[in-house]
């Protein structure tokens, strides 16, 4: 091949490599399928549209936007959560990170199947001192006594410099969480302690993904109120909160109370969609959808959300395109909650099986 030939080829080459479509291809393209999803679809939870997936108390939302794909949280029981997964066509070993957003089992207790199918997944978790992800502290925090005989010393006189604590998971690669952290480009954790319910040491961690139309915000189970973690993402990313979904922990308030806060997301928090789950309560579904209206959007076990300007719902075969709760999604509700850790909470298991 002569000089003219070889310098032709190699800008032949050049320009392909840095074209268009081969930089897409490197780098993830927006137009390929997998990066073109903007979707968080729910896993785990006590009510929704008859499927073959079991609803139980809990919950878990896969997201799939911007080429990520992201597990948050893992549901009430490993078994029912497995089997949600497949029967959802749900690919596990193809995630980008997980986050577990609480210590709570109805949060954390799917995580023994996802360490049996992706063993290696990052999974991003409140940091607490002797919490249930373990825990790291300094040597220095055990106070040594030197007067003391080396069989009665931490360690025989000699503590290591990092004193590390177990977790209910030791083959989890964890990642603890201690302050507000963007884990990758648009997606953002938000930590805050526990303000409303029983355990008030808890911590919990929200995920904010930054969007075109402002920010996703989706919640495990707010426990430190809704209001506070809405205030606290606005107030780190200086974004519109565009969508909030998840579990808003409205159980424990009164009817009053619960149009309080639905109105000043509205109103005092903008809040443009609202898509609750979990432990919002029945009184909180229903209070929500009359406060936000044609913004209110339906969360149930196997929904799609389809994020964008308008968030809406991916029609399922068999489904309608705008579902809303009904009388089966109250009775499925009831059921879990009477069986669920906020039994004693809330009442008796008949009293919480009652019609309201």
């Amino acid at each position: 091949m002569n000089i003219r030939a070889l310098f032709t080829s190699s800008c032949l080459l050049v320009a392909a490599i840095y074209s268009p479509s081969a930089q897409a291809a490197m780098e993830g393209s927006p137009n390929t399928p997998e990066a073109s999803k903007a979707e968080i679809t729910v896993l785990y939870d006590a009510f929704g549209k008859p499927s073959e997936m079991k609803k139980d108390w809990g919950f878990s939302a896969l997201i799939e936007y911007r080429g990520k794909r992201i597990l948050f949280d893992t549901g009430n029981n490993t078994d029912i959560f497995a089997h949600n997964v497949k029967a959802k066509g749900i690919d596990l070993t193809n995630l980008d990170f997980a986050v577990v957003s609480h210590r709570h089992g109805d949060h954390t207790s799917g995580l023994n199947h996802l360490l049996r199918v992706n063993p290696n997944v990052t999974i991003f978790a409140p940091q607490e001192d002797f919490g249930v992800f373990g825990s790291a502290l300094p040597g220095a925090f055990l106070k040594s006594n030197k007067a003391l005989p080396l069989d009665t010393r931490y360690f025989g006189g000699d503590p290591p410099e990092t004193l590390r604590s177990g977790s209910a998971w030791p083959e989890g690669k964890f990642t603890w969480v201690a302050e507000n952290t963007e884990v990758a480009p648009g997606f953002h954790l938000i930590i805050l302690p526990g303000l409303w319910g029983v355990d008030l040491e808890v911590k919990e961690v929200s995920l904010a993904i930054d969007t075109p139309d402002g920010i996703v915000l989706v919640v495990g189970c707010g426990h430190p109120r809704i209001e506070a973690i809405v205030k606290a993402t606005k107030a780190a990313l200086d974004r519109p909160i565009h969508l909030v979904m998840g579990g808003l922990h409205l159980l424990p308030a009164s009817n009053k109370e619960i149009r309080q806060i639905a109105t000043d997301l509205r109103d005092s928090w903008d809040v443009r969609f609202i898509a609750p789950d979990h432990c919002t309560g029945e009184q909180g579904f229903a209070i929500l959808k009359e406060v936000f209206g044609n913004r209110y959007v339906y969360a149930g076990l196997g929904t799609t959300l389809q994020l964008g300007r308008t968030v809406t719902i991916k029609a399922e075969t068999g489904q309608p395109e705008t579902p809303e709760i009904n009388a089966a999604d109250l009775r499925s509700y009831r059921r879990s909650l009477a069986q669920g850790p906020l039994r004693a909470l809330l009442g008796h298991g008949e009293d919480l099986l009652a019609s309201r």
